[in-house]
Order: C-alpha cells, then structure tokens, then sequence
C-alpha cells in the first residue's frame, strides 16, 4: 500500500496511479478520525474543481464521512479553493475539504485541507491526519449520497453564489463597471471561470471553459503558460488589465495594457500601497524567504512592520490567524489580504488591483510607478536548474557549509537560510538556492535593479555552482 504524503499544501498524485478511490477513502477516514478527535459532531465543507474525476472522488470523501458521523455541505459542479474556505467560514464548519491539484499537471488530482478560519490547516493539523492514515481502512456501511441528502446528514450548497455576494458586499463594482477600464481575464480552464464570467459577462474571456485536461498544459498562471492572453491584450489595444488564475482560482497571474506580466512581488507592493494608503488599514505583512526585498523596504517606509516566514503559504496562513496581518504574499502567486479569508485568492486579488485602478483614475504602469518612487526599481528572476539529485544535494552542502563567497564579479556580504540560501551581494542584490524537495530541481533566483542584471547574476551563479 502506497504511502501518502501531504506536501506544502495538501496532498497530489497522478490519477488512476496513486490518487485512487481506495486511496482518496483511506484520506477520508483519516480526516474523519481526526476531527472526531476534537468534536463528537464535526461538519465539513467539500467539494471539488473542474479537474477529472472530481465528482467522483468528492463523493468517495462525503461517504465516507458520513459513514463516521461527520455532517457534510456538498458543493455540487465547479468549485475553487477559495470558495470551500470562504464556505468553512460562512457555515462555522469544523472543515474544509476540496479535491484539487491546484496548478499541476492534468495528470495529477489532489486533496486539500483547510480550517474553520478558513485558510490551509496548520502543519501540525496535516501531520496528525498523515499520521492516521490507515493501510487498509476497515469495512465501512456507505449510505448514497441520495440516500444521505434525504436524511440531511449531506447538505447541498451553493458556495458559488455564497462567494458572489461576498464579492458584491467588499468591492466597488459599481466604480470598477463605470471606469471605463477593461479586463481580460484567462480562467486556464480552472475554477475562476463561472464566477468571472458571472460578474463581468462583458470582459474578454480566455480558456473558460469546461476542459478537465487543461489542452494539455498545466494550469498554473506564469508568463510562458499565459502567452494567449498576453498576445490578446497586446494586439486589442483597449484592454486595461488582464487577470489569470490557477486551477483552483487560488493563485494570480496579472497583465498590463500592453501585455507585460506582472510578478507576485509587484503586486505585493501594490496591495500593501492600497491598502495602508488610500484604505488606511494597518497590519503586518507577511512574506516568504523568496519575495523581493523592497517589500521590507516600503514597510519600513509605512511604519508596517515586515515578517518572513519559510515557503508555503501555510506558514503565511498561521500568522494571519494569530496576529493581526495586512498582507500575506508568496512569490508564486499566492496572496491574501486584510478583509477577506486568510486564503490565497486570485480573483479577490484581480479585483484589488482592479478596483485600485479605478479609484485612483490611473493605469496599471502609473501606479507601479508610484512604488518605483518610494523603493526603487527592481526585478526577479529565476532559473530552474534540472541536475541530479547528488550534484543538487553537494550544492546545498556547499551553500550551507559557506563554501561559496562569490559568484563571478558579484561579492558575498552576508547569506540568510530560512528556507534554502540566500546570498546578499556588495551590489545590494541577492542570489538565492533553494533545492526542490521532489524533483531534481534546483531554484535559483535574484534580484537586482532590473531583469538584465538579474540574468546577469544568475548565470554567474549558475556557472559557479554548477563547474
């Protein structure tokens, strides 16, 4: 019996494979003896994302934990991430269950878990569920889902509606509808797609549709996947902004009008300077080892205090819940905000931005601008080094051991190891290793004052390591 691992959020497995229905039952069973731990009546929010077999395996996880006395709201058709966690909240349930793989391969389903604060569940949470998986679970009396529905002990509900009302009741629609301001937005065949399409029929639509094999590509919104919608902005002229998400909906690619990508870092920054500025709300901001460091630097400039936490938004979510936080941001594409759940949600991010622009009566690039003024520019880049795993374990040896004090003309002044090995260069640019823990994958990023110099480093450093 194959042995299941959680890994930065939730569990993921190629289907028919690993992520089976005896498999995705021994999670359920799991699940269900954990929360039966800390309450004899739990209820759960579930449901499951426009990736194959989603209804089936949702279906699967509710008997099974109905079997266990857990009551069950369903969420039938598509459902994103976000909207199971917003749902947790709305309904005071125990837990939230939905089954994604986020931005990976079509190939690949998954199970992710959040809390009644609606965020991803605490590591320590994960591990206690990981630990109780069962080799073989015991013969368990499955009622139908019918049969379950009939006696309330399942529930359906509509989180797709639940999450449009909270859209309507926190934003500006009114000012975003009258700006004049137009979007494009490319669902990636994910999640996203109804939702946007509810709220703004007359935008320009993208991939927003039901595929379950994404055409083939992973749906995860980074420029080299999301050249369709960066050429459509380009060429119409008249679109304002273009928004994309994952396949969950919980993660943000953005556009300018001249179809440029927008990184994480950026629209950090963006975030923190709307929020703390033109909406006067205070709070830590919460970033990972990898984001840029003119975040700390316009912080410091609003009296805000800046926190770092290891990679994976969980480590971000924790914080939230226990602090009082402004911003949490990852460099994938992962942000939440004040306001709203301690989630990552791509189109409650768009929206942000959106909403931002249409306030202020100016563009995308003006306000980027903006923070340009007060920190600076700068860029990120990144290499994904594909090396064997000896070559990629000697490296990080030799990182953490200091063997490194320089990478071609670039000097080493100081090195950071929250999470993999950050070099800070006598130029006031960094370098960054940090291994992939499941494939033979080492990362590499940088920063400096604009993408050239970035490449720059980065094949320095790239040349260094790898001689």
């Amino acid at each position: 019996m194959v042995q299941i691992k959680f890994g930065t959020d939730g569990w993921r497995a190629i289907i028919a494979d690993d992520f089976t229905v005896e498999n995705v039952t021994r999670v359920a069973y799991a699940t269900a003896l954990k929360l039966k731990s800390i309450n004899a009546s739990p209820v759960v929010v579930l449901g499951h994302d426009c990736r194959f077999g989603g209804e089936l395996f949702a279906e699967t996880v509710a008997k099974v934990l109905v079997s266990q006395g857990v009551k069950v709201y369903l969420s039938r058709g598509i459902t994103s991430t976000p909207m199971i966690s917003l749902g947790t909240v709305k309904l005071k349930a125990d837990q939230g269950i939905i089954i994604t793989a986020s931005h990976n391969p079509p190939s690949y389903n998954g199970y992710k878990l959040k809390s009644s604060y609606g965020g991803p569940s605490t590591p320590s949470f994960v591990n206690e569920v990981e630990n109780l998986i069962p080799n073989q679970v015991p013969t368990l009396s499955f009622q139908s889902i019918a049969d379950s529905i009939n006696n309330k002990s399942i529930e359906i509900v509509d989180l797709e509606d639940m999450y449009i009302k909270h859209v309507e009741q926190n934003f500006d629609l009114e000012a975003i509808r009258n700006s004049g301001l137009n979007m494009a937005y490319d669902a990636m065949y994910g999640a996203g797609q109804q939702v946007m399409r509810k709220l703004f029929p007359e935008a320009t639509f993208l991939h927003a549709d039901w595929n379950p094999g994404f055409d083939g590509q992973a749906p995860e919104p980074i420029h080299k996947n999301l050249q369709e919608l960066s050429e459509t902005i380009r060429i119409a002229e008249d679109i304002d902004l273009g928004i994309a998400t994952d396949g969950d909906a919980d993660r943000i690619g953005l556009y300018n009008s001249t179809g440029k990508f927008i990184d994480s870092h950026h629209i950090i920054l963006l975030l923190v300077h709307y929020l703390n500025k033109s909406k006067g709300y205070t709070g830590d901001v919460i970033k990972s080892f990898s984001c840029c460091s003119k975040i700390d630097k316009l912080c410091s400039l609003y009296g805000i205090k800046s926190i770092t936490t290891k990679i994976g938004f969980k480590y971000i979510c924790e914080l939230m819940v226990e602090g009082d936080a402004l911003v949490g941001g990852e460099e994938s594409g992962g942000i939440a905000i004040k306001g709203h759940i301690p989630e990552r949600d791509g189109i409650w991010m768009g929206l942000t931005i959106w909403e931002m622009m249409a306030k202020s009566g100016k563009s995308l690039d003006e306000l980027i601008n903006e923070i340009y003024e007060l920190v600076g520019t700068f860029a990120v880049e990144r290499y994904d080094e594909h090396v064997e795993n000896t070559l990629k374990e000697k490296i990080i040896e030799n990182c953490k051991n200091g063997k490194y004090t320089s990478f071609g003309e670039y000097k080493v002044q100081s090195m950071e190891d929250t999470d993999g090995y950050k070099f800070h260069l006598n130029d006031n640019s960094w370098v960054m290793f940090r291994a992939s823990g499941t494939e033979p994958v080492l990362r590499i990023y940088a920063e400096s004052e604009n993408s050239e110099a970035c490449f720059k480093i980065l094949d320095a450093a790239k040349a260094e390591v790898l001689k």
